[in-house]
């Protein structure tokens, strides 16, 4: 599988996990959600000593939010604390049932780990959450989750809903190119991939999985453009590397 899946997961969880919130009159509940959020952005510099004090500070001051408890799961998660960061995961749906960054991120941390029949399920109840204003970002994570349990048709089904919804999420696209690349439906795989490439910016794993499906199609200077493109834009990648080994296997 070409698609970084757990990077993936990762990465929406970063965007989503601090839903957004009125600011409280109580101080304490609001100082507690700023360190969650402070916690959340070293997260994402990688400042993982930072972001561990910043969520304990938070858990200190309110354990019963969920904002911080969605941080709290975040950050052991990245220190490798998977025990204890499940344990927060599943106190954020203590601390509110209803949440759908909560059902969100408990998937998101079941499929990370294994767990993608519970991970499925979390997605697809944070989906049709009416409180959740994203659902094709959790019917996504859905068909993700699917696909790294190598359940293709379900996969596809999931992304495809995920299509239905009228936002235009564009990561939807690469991820159903991939299945349908994964099917050997290769003609509707190089269409999502155009689709995407019309509505966002290159990655790495967009233009491997394009010159893949291009060597599929038997059309070796589409192919090429796609690998001029990922040698061009990306020459620090793993995806080049994974090129580059495809090639040295595969010459001519």
């Amino acid at each position: 599988m070409i698609a970084r899946t757990a990077a993936f997961l990762i990465a929406l969880l970063l965007a989503t996990a601090t839903p957004a919130q009125e600011v409280s009159k109580d101080p304490l509940v609001e100082a507690a959600r700023i360190n969650a959020r402070l916690a959340m952005e070293y997260l994402k510099r990688d400042q993982l000593s930072v972001a561990r004090d910043k969520v304990e500070r938070a858990l200190a001051l309110n354990s019963r939010d969920v904002t911080v408890q969605l941080a709290a799961g975040m950050v052991y998660e990245r220190l490798l604390d998977t025990k204890r960061a499940e344990k927060h995961f599943q106190l954020a749906l203590r601390a509110d049932a209803d949440s759908p960054e909560a059902q969100n991120a408990l998937g998101a941390f079941l499929c990370r780990h294994g767990d993608f029949a519970k991970g499925e399920a979390m997605f697809l109840k944070a989906a049709g959450n009416p409180l959740y204003s994203t659902p094709e970002v959790a019917y996504t994570n859905a068909g993700v989750c699917a696909r790294s349990a190598a359940a293709l048709e379900r996969a596809e089904k999931y992304l495809r809903q995920a299509l239905t919804v009228p936002s235009i999420y564009p990561e939807t696209f690469v991820q159903l190119a991939g299945v349908l690349h994964d099917r050997g439906n290769h003609l509707q795989a190089r269409a999502f991939i155009e689709r995407f490439l019309e509505a966002a910016p290159a990655t790495p794993d967009a233009l491997l999985l394009g010159q893949q499906i291009e060597m599929a199609l038997n059309d070796r200077a589409a192919a090429a453009v796609f690998s001029e493109r990922l040698r061009k834009e990306f020459p620090e990648s793993v995806q080049l590397r994974v090129l580059d080994d495809i090639e040295r296997r595969n010459p001519g």
